[in-house]
């Protein structure tokens, strides 16, 4: 009995971050386009492991229980998933600049077929067969929910072929930290992974910023941004994560995939309430076929 609410409960938290998520991608994040990608990285992690400190500064005493491991796992998740896949997925959603979105949003949903390969590679898990077929079917159902039957023009679709780019880095970043994340919660609970998950990728996107020269971009930062990069670090960031990890924990990785497909279809809908924007008939099929395709590679 206290399995199964175990489950109800993990169920319910990755649904609540996933929708969590699909609202951020559509209505918060893009209002942060007037700036710099890896600054915007940089202050989105800043300011939720500033207020962490607050609340959680114990956890600091962790280190003195850190193996050379951990150190390893946790920079290898912050340079994934909170470094390189957040510019990645941000990047992307400046470059539609409003159109597309949801898009951007179901082509980072790819990311299962990374994390299967990484974990046969790092993790030993067994790959299936049927793996290269399922994996094929979403990558093709990616092209036509892209670009639908038509060629991509490098002249007039220039921004939406990188934006695909970049959500495919995103997909593989996050689906890298995935894994990594996987091992962690094996040894901490969901407040420890979450604290440092932040701590580690604040360090690294702060020197980027600093190697880039991107600080001044603070001057450029107006009070409508402030606003929004504390409403995405309250509750889309890193809330989104706590209440992520927290269901992680307690549900199997099928369920888990199963649940955050809601980020992709809470993404159309607000896609749809928000901007206007719907999904050609060919664009509906193909994300119907792509997110089949991966419930069936996480079998």
């Amino acid at each position: 009995m206290e399995h199964n609410k175990q489950i109800i409960r993990g169920t319910i938290a990755i649904s609540i971050s996933a929708i969590m998520w699909g609202f951020d991608g559509v209505v918060l994040t893009p209002r942060l386009y007037n700036l710099d990608v890896i600054y915007v990285v940089f202050i989105l992690h800043l300011i939720p492991f500033v207020l962490m400190n607050i609340f959680f500064f114990r956890q600091y005493g962790q280190l003195r229980n850190f193996a050379r491991q951990d150190y390893i796992t946790f920079t290898l998740i912050a340079v994934f998933g909170g470094t390189l896949g957040t510019y990645a997925i941000v990047k992307a959603l400046f470059l539609v600049n409003f159109h597309d979105l949801s898009v951007v949003v179901l082509l980072q949903k790819l990311q299962p077929i990374f994390a299967i390969i990484l974990a046969g590679i790092l993790l030993g898990e067994r790959i299936r067969k049927d793996f290269v077929l399922w994996a094929s079917v979403a990558i093709v159902s990616s092209y036509f929910l892209t670009f639908g039957f038509s060629l991509p023009n490098m002249n007039t679709e220039t921004n939406t072929i990188y934006a695909a780019l970049y959500a495919l880095l995103a997909a593989f970043s996050f689906g890298s930290s995935t894994v990594f994340s996987k091992k962690i919660l094996l040894n901490y609970n969901f407040i420890t992974a979450t604290f440092f998950r932040y701590g580690f990728t604040t360090i690294i996107a702060g020197l980027a910023v600093l190697f880039a020269g991107k600080f001044t971009w603070i001057f450029h930062t107006t009070e409508i941004n402030w606003i929004y990069f504390i409403i995405i670090g309250l509750t889309t960031g890193s809330g989104a994560i706590f209440i992520y990890y927290y269901g992680l924990r307690r549900v199997k990785a099928i369920i888990a995939t199963i649940s955050e497909l809601l980020f992709p279809i809470s993404a159309i809908l607000f896609d749809y309430l928000v901007n206007g924007s719907i999904l050609s008939p060919v664009q509906m099929i193909s994300a119907a076929v792509m997110v089949f395709a991966i419930i069936k590679l996480n079998k």
